[in-house]
């Protein structure tokens, strides 16, 4: 999985519209190896990271945990030390 995606599901504030529309666009620029897409790439692009995140977005939705919501700042500061030790 691409490093710059971080998982969405089950935190306390909910994930918002725009951190999905991140990780989708991460995501097809991974899968198609472009950063920024050829104007005759553009649209098809940009359609590719629309759908990832309607599909994203419907299964955040959906999925269910007994699990209580992680702490964002708690869960970033972890990423902070392992990305310090790494």
């Amino acid at each position: 999985m691409c490093r710059n995606i971080k998982t969405l599901f089950n935190f306390d504030p909910p994930v918002t519209g725009e951190e999905i529309r991140a990780a989708s666009l991460q995501f097809v620029r991974k899968i198609s190896g472009f950063t920024k897409p050829s104007k005759t790439n553009e649209v098809p692009f940009l359609a590719a990271v629309d759908e990832v995140a309607a599909v994203s977005a419907r299964l955040l939705r959906s999925l269910e945990t007994n699990a209580e919501p992680k702490n964002r700042e708690a869960e970033a500061a972890k990423a902070r030390a392992r990305a310090r030790v790494g």
